[in-house]
Order: C-alpha cells, then structure tokens, then sequence
C-alpha cells in the first residue's frame, strides 16, 4: 500500500513555522510584511485561488492588498499599478493571478515585477539564478514539490527521477531543482515517444502534464515515489464534477508513496508563497 503524502498537513506546518518568523522578524524590524494581490476580471476559478492565498496571508501574519481590477483595463493600465507597487517600499511582494485576459501579454507584466518582490518566482531574473543554481525565489508550485519528495526521500544523489511537462511553472524549474540535488533528470511530456517505458525507470515521478489519469499503474515501478501536480475537473457521473490529478490514483498501491489530488500539492503551493513573501520583505532590509 503506498503512503499516503499529506500536503495539507504539511502545509499547515509550513504557515504556522513562518507565522512565528514573521512575529519574530515584525520585532526586529517593526515591519510587516505586505502582499499585494492583483486579480484581472472575475475568472471564477482564480477568485477561490486569491482566496485561499488571502486567507493562508492572514494565518501567517502577512498583510495583505488585494487590486481588483476590471477585464477591461489595459496592459498599459496594469504595468502602471504593477510601477507603482514597485516603488511603494511598504509592499513587500507582488502576485498577478493568471490567467490574464486576452489582450494583455502575461510575460511583459510579470517581467515588469522586480525581481526582489517576485514572489511568484517567475521573473527572468529569478528564472535564472535557479538555472545556475545561485540565490533565487523559487516558483512555489516546484518548491512544494521538493519538501513533498524531502519527506520520504531526504538523499536524492544518484536517483532517477522523470519529470513530466515541460511548463515554465513547473516542469522547467522542478527539473532545475532536482538536477541541484545530483538526481538524474529526464524531462518528458505528452509527446515523448515510448513515455511509460521512460516512467518505469524512474525512482521518482513529478507529473504536471494537465491530463487527467495520464500515468497508470503499469507506467509506475514499485516502490517509486510519485508527485501528482495535475488538477483537473472532470465528470463524476452524477451530474456533478470532482477534482482528479493526473495520475490514475487507484492504480498506483505499489508506489511506495504518492500525493493525492486534492490535497497533495495545492496546499503547499500556498504555504510557500508564504515562505516567498517573508522571504522578499527579509531581501528588502
């Protein structure tokens, strides 16, 4: 029976360890640190996401601005508020939730973050300090990723790991981390030929391919540990939906441990753009 990964749990742990550092850090300096959270329009599925972070930001003892912003507004318009959240030195991190409407380019605003608030961890500049491996904040989907994989493999020297997507938000930046601790990285997606051979001989498997049930059991060696990023809604049969990831769960009892979807990687995505932010407020002093 494969163990069970609890991100939730892990991420409440995460929130409550940074609350203290926060507490600490406000004694220090006399400073809180601030988020500030832009949501474009009133896509239903990042208001829950900006939820959650506001709420998780309140736990942690970070304050945070939430920027309401019409679909209508212009990328002239957003770069201007993203300017001006630049230079306010009370604002300690900036997060634009994606997507963004169609007409503005999601690279040119985040490319105008600077790159100390960049909590997101997707601005160029950050990109590639992790590429070369030098101080950078880190996207938090990948860093979750890690503390999930830490927690039942603490030496990754020598293990084979298969990353699957190649997304800028994950799958590029999970690779870079992995290689980082000496595992042996190979990068796939969902037009990899011979895909399940290349799965069966890893040690460690972190699948964000958006496919729901991509990875069966057969693709999966026993005894590897698996990292299901994958949110999906699909039919439940019922009239209704449910969130699945993209491994077939059932299927995968002789992994020696797994993430379940929901509950795995979702919490801890948040937890570290808790991490991020106090991070970012402590680079500003």
């Amino acid at each position: 029976m494969a163990a069970i990964i609890d991100g939730k749990a892990m991420a409440a742990r995460i929130v409550q360890d940074t609350a203290d550092q926060i507490a600490a850090f406000r004694e220090d300096t006399g400073v809180q640190p601030t988020l500030a959270v832009i949501l474009v329009g009133h896509d239903p599925a990042s208001e829950v996401y900006v939820r959650r972070k506001l709420a998780a930001s309140a736990k942690a003892g970070i304050r945070s601005v939430k920027h309401d912003i019409p679909a209508d507004t212009s990328e002239a318009d957003l770069l201007a508020l993203v300017d001006r959240l630049n230079a306010d030195r009370n604002v300690h991190g900036i997060l634009i939730q994606l997507p963004l409407p169609r007409h503005i380019d999601p690279a040119v605003v985040l490319d105008r973050i600077d790159p100390l608030k960049d909590v997101d961890g997707f601005h160029p500049v950050n990109v590639g300090r992790l590429s070369i491996g030098t101080d950078a904040l880190v996207p938090c989907t990948p860093l979750g990723c890690m503390m999930l994989i830490d927690s039942v493999v603490p030496d990754l020297a020598g293990k084979k790991a298969v990353v699957i997507g190649k997304s800028n938000i994950v799958g590029k930046p999970v690779a870079l981390l992995l290689l980082e601790r000496e595992a042996t990285v190979t990068v796939t997606h969902i037009r990899t030929v011979n895909l399940p051979d290349i799965v069966r001989s890893a040690d460690i498997v972190v699948v964000a391919a958006g496919v729901p049930g991509l990875v069966r059991g057969d693709w999966v060696k026993p005894g590897a540990v698996v990292i299901d990023v994958g949110i999906n809604r699909i039919d439940d049969g019922q009239g209704g939906s449910r969130i699945v990831g993209d491994c077939a769960f059932d299927e995968l009892d002789h992994a020696a441990a797994i993430t379940p979807v929901p509950g795995g990687v979702g919490p801890m995505t948040v937890a570290c753009l808790m991490a991020n932010t106090l991070r970012a407020a402590r680079s500003q002093f």
